[in-house]
């Protein structure tokens, strides 16, 4: 006997339904399931900086404070020059100095005089800038110095080697030379000098006693050192005619105020700063901790006599 499989009509229709819904189902799916393979598959990522939150805004690249001595360098001319060049005193001392040339041959010069004890070597900080400033610089070795910073004071190597004397007071000729030598050989329309100690002392007398050779006076740490031809600093102050800049430490005024007050000539400025600065031109130096003050002041000062 053949067994025959029945279905009944309801029971098929109802096994035909569920395989429908089943194959759609499944169809419905199969995108998500292609899709979900092929990122797996092909990973592609697209990295973008997170945005800042809009409280916060996104922090800009750190600035480095520009200081009035960056601002002096970046202005430097690229060509100037330093050479050392020599010339005879009264006495026939040879005397040495290094020349900073701006390139400007018809520039105002300054005449550059260190500190005792010291050498040339005292601007080689300090006159780059004033040949920044637009002035050609003259640093002189007097013969009362010695050295500074692994530079030593060829004139006062010579006049030892002489037998001259190398005391402040000797050094006058020196001074005097240098004023000769610059006028003849540069002929400036505007000459200056710049004394530190023992020598802003000598500037000032040599500008007392050159009133047409020296257009003005730059005098850090002047004071009594010395009495020249029995005259006292403040004997000479009395007739310089010329803008006279004077300053120094600012423990070092009281050194320096009877000096100032003989002074009567238009256009001078007595600077007394708000910090400690140093002795002599050396208050400058980048190492002074309020050596930008002194600058603003030099540089003002400077800017009258243009």
């Amino acid at each position: 006997m053949k067994t025959k499989r029945i279905c009944s009509k309801p029971v098929k229709l109802l096994f035909l339904s569920v395989l429908a819904a089943m194959f759609l189902i499944g169809c419905a799916k199969a995108p998500a399931i292609t899709e979900h393979a092929q990122e797996q598959a092909n990973p592609v990522e697209q990295t973008q900086p997170e945005a800042a939150a809009p409280s916060e805004p996104a922090a800009e690249p750190e600035r480095e404070e520009t200081t009035m001595d960056a601002m002096i360098t970046d202005e430097m001319p690229a060509m100037q020059t330093v050479s050392t060049l020599v010339f005879p005193a009264a006495d026939g001392l040879t005397v040495t100095a290094d020349f900073y040339s701006s390139g400007d041959a018809k520039a105002p010069f300054i005449i550059l005089f260190h500190q005792a004890e010291y050498s040339r070597a005292e601007y080689q900080e300090i006159a780059p800038k004033l040949v920044a400033l637009g002035y050609n610089c003259l640093a002189v070795d007097q013969r009362s110095g010695a050295a500074f910073n692994g530079v030593t004071n060829e004139t006062y190597q010579a006049a030892r080697a002489k037998g001259l004397a190398t005391m402040f007071t000797d050094a006058y000729p020196d001074l005097e030379a240098a004023l000769a030598y610059v006028a003849r050989e540069y002929a400036p329309k505007q000459l200056i000098v710049w004394g530190s100690s023992y020598s802003a002392s000598l500037a000032l007398i040599l500008a007392a006693e050159y009133p047409a050779g020296v257009s003005a006076v730059l005098s850090f740490s002047p004071g009594e050192y010395f009495k020249l031809n029995g005259k006292q600093v403040e004997e000479y102050a009395q007739s310089i005619t010329q803008p006279v800049f004077i300053t120094s430490a600012k423990a070092e005024e009281r050194a320096w105020q009877p000096i100032a007050e003989q002074i009567t000539s238009a256009g001078c400025v007595f600077f007394v700063p708000e910090g400690n600065g140093r002795h002599g031109s050396s208050t400058l130096f980048e190492q002074t901790p309020n050596h930008a003050e002194y600058w603003t002041a030099v540089e003002a000062f400077l800017a009258t006599l243009n």
